[in-house]
């Protein structure tokens, strides 16, 4: 059997700061390891004529089965554009050019909208949610009657029917991926401040933030790698391909926190010199493990507290406090490190007076990285409105969204009288991040 694993285009434009698909790097490495079948891999993109390319990739290998993983459903970051009409003309692409070739779509973006995807693309004879790695060896070997798998997505007497995901692959089974199926080298220099190489350390999140689609996705369960076998991938990286810098993607990547202080703790005694990053839980920094993950390497602790003030916090079940958002912030200040805050704006029981202490933990937050200056920036976004969260429930409730709004395209939790909050938080922010750093030049 032939197969071709593509990962659809997941960025607006070839200036965009690009990720080695490593879940499609995953998958082909399972079925590598336990068959004998023909494997070829393309992401679209790293090509500067993704549908030219693709079609000399069907012409090339004339798969038999073609794996199209749709890892984002649109760019986020406040924009209206969506991923999806990429991924539909795709798709009828491959019916087009491979018109015998089997299509088996999966990836995060897929999973979110499963059924809506299936019904809505007839060229779309598979989907899988969650997890593959467990059912894509054998569900390939059984297309004409595959059994019923955990996340398999099928057609059958003209309805989509949906096996539900376990989200239980066991990650101290998990395996290095062969990375030679895609060679990472083409993705070192693609970005100008991004990671482009990603290593998982576990997988699944023990918290519910209200906006969040992790634990829909990976689970509430967390299941961690031996620290030895994460370093052991990142040393392997190192000697075979170059690579220098890599990106944790947990979701929480300092939680539990014994696991991130062993990998960093092995990764001095190996004498790596690698730069990381991630996104870090705020209340569980303290000034030793930041000296920890600052001498193993850290270049940038990316926070996510998302609330700025006490009633957003709340609000998304945060499960923090502002004050602790400061306290990291002086611990973080004090390591010389990057810290890069991510907030939502206008969220749910905003009021006046939210928006003022809004104002007040920016202050606070450039006051306290003033002298170090280490503060890189403060992103601001709205809520992306995503199906089963409780932020969903709450434009529902709120009247931000009706039962029939189309959540498959781009929709936020931006309702009056502060859809502009976001356009007057950056400008308030941007001043002092630009004041600050003319100072410097001073």
């Amino acid at each position: 059997m032939k197969i071709l694993f593509v990962q659809a285009l997941s960025m607006e434009g070839i200036d965009i700061e690009r990720v080695y698909p490593i879940g499609i790097v995953v998958l082909a490495s399972q079925v590598e390891r336990q068959t004998n079948y023909d494997l070829h891999l393309f992401d679209m993109n790293m090509s500067p004529d993704p549908y030219g390319d693709l079609r000399h990739q069907l012409d090339a290998h004339q798969p038999d089965v073609i794996c199209v993983s749709l890892r984002n459903i649109d760019p986020l970051g406040n924009k209206t554009s969506s991923l999806i009409p990429n991924f539909a003309v795709t798709l009828a692409f491959i019916d087009k050019y491979a018109p015998e070739a089997t299509i088996l779509v999966g990836g995060t973006g897929f999973s979110l909208f499963p059924e809506r995807l299936m019904i809505e693309y007839p060229e779309i004879d598979f989907g899988v949610t969650g997890e593959a790695e467990k059912i894509i060896v054998p569900l390939l070997a059984n297309l004409a009657n595959p059994p019923r798998l955990p996340g398999l997505c099928f057609r059958a007497n003209g309805n989509v029917s949906i096996v539900p995901p376990v989200g239980d692959y066991n990650m101290l089974e998990y395996q290095m991926p062969n990375r030679d199926l895609l060679d990472p080298r083409p993705y070192l220099t693609v970005n100008k401040y991004v990671e482009s190489i990603g290593v998982e350390t576990k997988r699944g999140c023990s918290f519910t933030c209200g906006y969040c689609s992790y634990p829909l996705l990976q689970g509430n369960n967390m299941r961690c790698r031996t620290p030895e076998s994460v370093v052991d991938e990142i040393e392997f990286l190192y000697n075979t391909y170059g690579v220098t810098r890599i990106h944790f993607t947990d979701s929480v990547v300092n939680l539990p926190v014994d696991h991130l202080d062993n990998i960093c703790t092995e990764i001095l005694k190996r004498g790596l010199k690698i730069n990381w990053s991630g996104f870090f839980r705020e209340n569980l920094l303290t000034e030793e493990n930041v000296a920890l993950y600052s001498k193993s390497g850290c270049e940038c602790f990316s926070l996510s507290p998302d609330g700025l003030s006490q009633t957003a916090l709340d609000a998304m079940d945060k499960h923090m406090a502002v004050r602790d958002i400061l306290n990291t912030a002086q611990v973080l200040a004090n390591s010389g490190v990057v810290t890069v805050y991510h907030f939502l704006v206008n969220t749910p029981g905003d009021t006046e007076e939210t928006i003022k202490e809004a104002k007040e933990l920016i202050d606070a937050i450039y006051n306290i990285h003033y002298a170090s200056k280490t503060l890189g920036t403060i992103v601001l976004n709205n809520i992306r409105i995503l199906p089963g969260t409780k932020v969903e429930k709450q434009a529902l409730e709120n009247h931000v969204i009706t039962p029939e709004t189309d959540l498959l395209y781009p929709t936020y939790y931006n309702p009056a009288p502060f859809d502009r909050l976001r356009y007057d938080l950056e400008i308030y922010h941007t001043k002092k991040n630009i004041f600050m750093w003319q100072e410097v030049a001073l």
